[in-house]
């Protein structure tokens, strides 16, 4: 303090400082002593005005999680929980899983597998899934005869990959529309008043993701450069029909737990352990679904080693070994890795390896995705490292709401459709990352939200976190929603958040 006054810089009173660092509105007290004609600062300060474009990630306070609470915890129903998983049966069956299956060797043929995999299934769901008002061309023979489909009476419909979306100054979406026959230019219109088009008005707004697999239906302009949309296509179903377990047990999800991090929650985690050990309703959960990151690695950002309470990953696995074993002993653990785990990057990524999972007695290791079903419910678990790809390339996804990716992934039937970007993938020979079958739910982690919905018949859970706010993440001004834990019963699909920070 004497050495910045010496040099002759302003400090302004720790009564002030003190005063803003504990109030919820200092602007309105500097206001009320400027108007007393006191000198706060010795010099203007310019004030703060939001950033140009959208924001990505809230930068507002958490808001209280609207829940009706009974004895500090969330009121239930026994008739939504009917059976207690004691005497339950586990009832486990993988219907994907990388691990084990992992072929590819990273080559030029390999990319070209997996791109042609992806459209070809992708295809066939867009037929099968959507109302096209014909059969679709290859998009080569529909250039060649481009002459025919020239007007609106003369439709034509093509099925490829997206390449280059992009807005044109008009506020069109313009894009290039690829096969293994060739490729044409593609151009969705930015429609007003009664020729709009409320589905394509979202789509226009929000835009593509390269590498999407889209039908298009429309026709050619007269020269026959550019291909006028009059409608696209998924391959998503308008809805999907829930199966309900015999045995009504629940399932419960949580995510990016990150212990070995300095701020790893770790007295929340003993409270809720006390609970699954007290509580009624916790006697109904059969499975608990691990979404990866269930430890913060070593040398996954530079500078991460600072904010490491624990810098050997395999001291990391050990320890969360032990507060796994703290589960009652009727709770199934199923775990997957996530982009901070000890296993290759690119997606789809295999599971832990055997020295890491000898220190698990009761936890079912999976790939990341895996898509598996629990007593006949299909679910589909995904870290959700392309949620990062989504934010940046559809401008209707933000952190703020992670939700909006997976309704997204949902409607292209793809969890990670962009190559080259923030995502990395493994070029499979079959595409691992196409959603073969729609789960009755789905869940991701990864971004640090939570959220449970239903989309078009499918639940949506967004598995909360077990860390705090980060020093990155303070940076951003983005605010975790941790220590939520998520339970789905299998028989009635009731749906139950429970916090616990």
């Amino acid at each position: 303090m004497q050495q910045l006054r010496a040099a002759g810089i302003p400090l302004a009173p720790k009564s002030l400082v003190d005063f803003l660092l504990t109030h919820e509105n200092p602007q309105s007290h500097i206001d009320m002593i400027r108007k007393e004609g006191k000198n706060v600062f010795t010099q203007k300060v310019p004030a703060l005005t939001s950033s140009p474009g959208r924001v990505i990630a809230p930068i507002v306070e958490p808001k209280t999680e609207d829940i009706s609470m009974r004895n500090n915890m969330p009121d239930w129903r026994r008739e939504d929980f009917p059976m207690d998983a004691v005497d339950a049966i586990v009832n486990v069956e993988v219907h994907y899983d990388i691990t084990g299956n992992s072929i590819t060797e990273g080559k030029m043929g390999d990319i070209n597998d997996a791109f042609n995999d992806r459209l070809e299934r992708l295809r066939k769901l867009i037929i099968a899934n959507s109302r096209l008002p014909r059969r679709p061309l290859e998009i080569a023979r529909l250039q060649a005869e481009r002459s025919r489909f020239q007007g609106r009476e003369n439709v034509a419909v093509a099925i490829g990959l997206v390449n280059d979306p992009r807005h044109t100054k008009n506020g069109h979406l313009m894009f290039s529309l690829e096969d293994s026959s060739g490729e044409m230019n593609c151009l969705l219109m930015n429609r007003k008043g009664e020729d709009r088009i409320i589905e394509h008005s979202r789509i226009v707004e929000s835009g593509l993701m390269p590498d999407d697999v889209v039908g298009v239906s429309g026709s050619f302009s007269q020269d026959g450069g550019m291909f006028y949309i009059d409608d696209l296509h998924f391959p998503m179903h308008d809805r999907h029909e829930k199966k309900f377990a015999e045995q009504a047990v629940s399932v419960a999800f949580l995510s990016d737990v990150h212990l070995g991090s300095k701020t790893f929650l770790e007295a929340q985690w003993h409270k809720m352990v006390r609970w699954f050990n007290t509580d009624p309703l916790a006697r109904t959960i059969k499975y608990l679904v691990l979404s990866g990151d269930c430890v913060d690695g070593v040398g996954i950002y530079p500078g991460q080693d600072k904010e490491l309470l624990i810098k050997d990953f395999y001291k990391q696995y050990s320890s969360f070994a032990e507060l796994v074993e703290l589960l009652p002993d009727w709770v199934e653990c199923i775990m997957l890795p996530g982009n901070h785990d000890a296993v290759r990057p690119a997606e789809p990524q295999p599971t832990l390896e055997p020295e890491i999972q000898q220190d698990y007695n009761s936890t079912m290791f999976v790939g990341n995705p895996c898509d598996f079903s629990l007593d006949g419910v299909r679910i589909l678990s995904y870290h959700g490292k392309s949620i990062d790809d989504f934010v940046a390339g559809l401008r209707n996804v933000t952190y703020k709401d992670p939700v909006e990716a997976m309704r997204q992934m949902l409607r292209r039937r793809h969890l990670a459709p962009q190559w080259g970007g923030k995502t990395p993938l493994s070029p499979e020979p079959e595409d691992g990352l196409v959603i073969r079958e729609v789960p009755d739910i789905f869940v991701t982690g990864h971004v640090h939200g939570h959220a449970c919905v239903d989309f078009r018949g499918t639940t949506l859970i967004q598995s909360s976190t077990w860390q705090d706010q980060t020093s990155y993440q303070r940076m951003l001004g983005f605010q975790p929603k941790p220590c939520m834990l998520t339970v789905v019963n299998l028989g009635t699909h009731k749906t139950i958040s429970i916090p616990f920070a």
